[in-house]
């Protein structure tokens, strides 16, 4: 009987472990743009590791894949280890405009010297490969972050 206690337990806390490590929180992301002229800009959302590369595309704003190779960096990323990014895109975003989506970051990444970057593109214009970064801190998920190319600015609110 002791036996079989111990492998319940032992199985109980495998899943706790494993369901702590993979919990997420879902945070509220408002991106207001510059005001530019031209096209709408596509915007790649992407995990960044502590050593630079890229982990996981979070979320893509443009859903015409023609235009995903102009996102250079990201696409590079992506075409060699395809993922299924389907759930995770929505509209291009155009001058002046703002958009507000959801995105989840597992908690695990968190004060672990990851961050986002926020990468864009306007066709015929300038391509940013880091237009915004945000590190994955609690200070810097907490403050307002301002872009340096067709992003103003960033806001995540956690929900």
């Amino acid at each position: 009987m002791k036996s079989i206690f111990k492998i319940a337990l032992t199985a109980a806390l495998i899943c706790l472990i494993s369901f702590q490590s993979t919990a997420q929180s879902k945070y509220k992301c408002m991106l207001q743009m510059a005001n530019y002229m031209g096209e709408g800009a596509y915007i790649v959302v992407s995990l960044i590791n502590p050593k630079g590369e890229y982990e996981k595309t979070l979320y893509v704003m443009g859903d015409d894949k023609k235009w995903y190779k102009s996102l250079k960096e990201w696409n590079k990323f992506q075409t060699a280890k395809p993922a299924d990014i389907s759930a995770k895109t929505g509209a291009s975003v155009t001058g002046g405009d703002r958009s507000v989506t959801t995105i989840e970051i597992e908690d695990s990444k968190i004060n672990k010297g990851y961050k986002l970057r926020f990468e864009s593109a306007v066709e015929d214009q300038k391509y940013y490969v880091s237009d915004l970064e945000i590190p994955l801190t609690t200070e810097g998920l907490a403050d307002k972050t301002e872009g340096k190319g067709y992003i103003r600015y960033v806001r995540l609110n956690k929900i």
